[in-house]
């Protein structure tokens, strides 16, 4: 086994947020061929070390694009409002494919899916005032996903 890259990343836990998603709009086709959806976050939670709040009900949501090679690109935008009073507007890129046609039909159905079985990453970026929370916005972070029906976990991992 060879040496890890000297440059190779670290990561620290930092939080989680659960979320709970409205019913999906879809508009089938687009002009350019995919599908997009419109999907708004009607209530969740954010928990870590330090850090506990919720999502701000309909502060906003995700509008994905499913490409014709079935992978979803997700464009989630929305509101934090951590126990101090803080506001975090949370921006989250990323992507979720299945790895079997069968988990992919599943998906669609909203049925559950084991995470062993589909790939979901996301890779957000925080607008967060001075204060104490002024490191997520300092910091990059990657966002390991769970999709259960109705809902998104949310595990997310500060690159140090």
């Amino acid at each position: 086994m060879s040496d890890p890259h000297p440059f190779a990343p670290q990561m620290e836990y930092a939080f989680s947020i659960a979320i709970t998603l409205s019913k999906p709009y879809w508009l089938k086709p687009t002009a350019m061929g995919a599908t997009r959806a419109a999907i708004y976050a009607t209530e969740g939670t954010i928990e870590g070390p330090g850090i506990k709040g919720r999502v701000v009900p309909m502060s906003g949501g995700d509008w994905p694009l499913q490409r014709p090679d079935g992978v979803i690109d997700f464009d989630a935008r929305y509101l934090l409002e951590l126990d101090d009073g803080t506001i975090v507007y949370l921006q989250n890129r990323g992507y979720r494919w299945a790895y079997t046609p069968e988990v992919a039909e599943r998906m669609a159905r909203n049925e559950p899916a084991d995470p062993s079985e589909y790939y979901m990453r996301v890779s957000p970026k925080f607008d967060v005032p001075e204060g104490p929370y002024d490191w997520m916005g300092k910091h990059v972070f990657v966002g390991v996903a769970e999709k259960v029906p109705g809902a998104n976990r949310i595990h997310y991992f500060k690159v140090l």
